[in-house]
């Protein structure tokens, strides 16, 4: 069960963002000054390097006014949000991406839930900072996850959810320790497209405690970045294809009734809902809705063969 005892309208929070290449080094500074604008006199920032050396020598040297420490698991975001958990003193661990800058209120928008003592994590909200200013026009919002980001079919603010975005989430620390933290058998290690870690996480914390909730907030957000290589079908593509094997593994560690809850509902009523509307905006003259209709069929077609390469045991083309 989870261990309110402490819980305040107001607990201390410990922020993590986690790195590990130089190329997102000015991402990662806008990411470390929103945040530092943010924190409370109880709060704390922890910048954790993922077995990058060089990324480590440069965040000790440059970095202020936060905790910078390597990661001491394996490779990989699983690994380094662990060692984040680790490290942490606050009640709530917060998880940021290198590549995602807070808006004004954010970090009080995660931290207000947890005044009601069944919440055990928040979602925060993500919006995407598309390089070049617009997101290319085939690509649906329906599949906004792609990008690391909200998508079409998320519930509003206050609602329950079972996947939080792993840019902007937020953890009670002491049941985060009891079950173990996260599972580095499913994330992304590097620039791999994998995923499904915070699924994971919320589905072993609900078992952990059944009473517990994780539950959206709105009232602030990040900025994620999606830069131009991100905004290619190859990476659609990709993304799809690593997330349905994601998916099978996190179907093979919780069964397939509780991995795949949440996808059943956006695969039988939020992506027909997405083809209709944008086959309809086509008809309209929307030169372009026949192919974020057509790229939302080919999404869920990919991200399905991914999961059946695992569950029937074929190798990656």
């Amino acid at each position: 069960m989870v261990d309110v005892s402490s819980a305040t309208a107001a607990p201390s929070v410990s922020v993590v963002i986690c790195t590990y290449t130089a190329g997102r080094w000015d991402e990662l500074l806008a990411g470390v000054s929103a945040v530092q604008s943010q924190l409370g006199p109880a709060d704390e920032l922890l910048v954790v390097v993922d077995h990058a050396p060089d990324v480590l020598t440069r965040a000790q040297d440059e970095l202020s006014g936060c905790r910078v420490e390597p990661n001491k698991h394996g490779q990989g975001l699983s690994g380094a949000r662990n060692t984040g958990v680790d490290l942490a003193q606050g009640e709530v661990v917060v998880f940021l991406d290198d590549d995602a800058t807070p808006g004004e209120g954010w970090l009080d928008s995660l931290r207000q839930p947890f005044g009601d003592a069944d919440v055990l994590g928040v979602a925060g909200r993500v919006d995407p900072a598309w390089e070049g200013g617009a997101a290319p026009r085939w690509f649906p919002l329906e599949f906004g996850w792609v990008v690391g980001c909200d998508y079409v079919g998320l519930p509003p603010g206050g609602a329950q959810v079972r996947n939080p975005i792993g840019a902007s989430m937020a953890l009670r620390r002491a049941p985060l320790e009891a079950v173990g933290g996260f599972s580095e058998l499913v994330g992304r290690v590097g620039t791999l497209p994998v995923g499904c870690e915070e699924t994971e996480i919320s589905i072993r914390l609900a078992q952990h405690d059944p009473t517990a909730r994780v539950v959206r907030a709105t009232g602030g957000t990040v900025h994620h970045l999606v830069p131009k290589h991100r905004q290619r079908l190859s990476y659609f593509r990709s993304r799809c294809w690593h997330e349905g094997r994601s998916k099978a593994v996190l179907s093979g560690l919780v069964g397939s009734q509780q991995g795949l809850a949440s996808e059943r509902a956006y695969s039988t009523r939020t992506l027909p809902r997405g083809v209709v509307t944008h086959v309809t905006a086509a008809v309209h003259g929307d030169v372009y809705g026949l192919a974020r209709a057509a790229c939302i069929v080919f999404g869920l077609l990919t991200t399905a063969l991914g999961y059946l390469s695992v569950r029937l045991g074929e190798r990656t083309p």
